[in-house]
């Protein structure tokens, strides 16, 4: 009875794997076409499907469209009829000449370093950084004259202005 029992389920698995396997295929099968193709090479074949590609990408960026004229050019202003003069020309004011006054030195106070009773100020300018007592030259053009809590008094050596430097400026 072992045996049969073995037979019935193994015909109907069979049975079962029969059904599956119609119902996930298709039907109809045909046969692939065979293409000979007489002399062609693996290397003209490539440059055929090159060559089509190409074709493909070129008909897809031509536009479809032609831009038309623009009604205006856009780069171009148009001139304004000029208004007929009603009043008398208005003559600029004479100005005496602005005095130039030259620009603040490129200094600027970072902070202070204190030893004993030496303070020695840390000034950045000029791409640099300077680290002056009293005395103390800053790039050949200027000289330390004071240094307190308060600031540092520069110097510029060409014509003896002084330049008040301060924490936070």
């Amino acid at each position: 009875m072992n045996i049969k029992r073995i037979a019935t389920l193994s015909a109907a698995g069979a049975v079962l794997a029969a059904m599956i396997a119609g119902a996930t295929t298709s039907g109809v099968r045909r046969p692939a076409p065979i293409v000979t193709t007489p002399n062609t090479t693996g290397i003209e074949l490539q440059g055929a499907e090159l060559a089509a590609e190409v074709a493909r990408l070129r008909a897809r960026l031509r536009p479809a469209d032609q831009p038309q004229e623009p009604a205006r050019n856009l780069f171009q202003f148009g001139e304004r009829a000029s208004r007929a003069a009603t009043s008398a020309p208005v003559l600029p004011a004479l100005e005496p000449p602005a005095i130039a006054t030259p620009p603040p030195p490129p200094l600027v106070l970072i902070g202070f370093a204190s030893e004993g009773a030496t303070r020695t100020a840390i000034i950045s300018g000029f791409g640099d950084l300077f680290l002056a007592t009293e005395g103390d030259r800053i790039a050949g053009q200027y000289r330390v004259s004071r240094v307190d809590g308060d600031g540092v008094d520069v110097t510029s050596l060409s014509d003896g202005s002084t330049l008040t430097l301060r924490l936070g400026q």
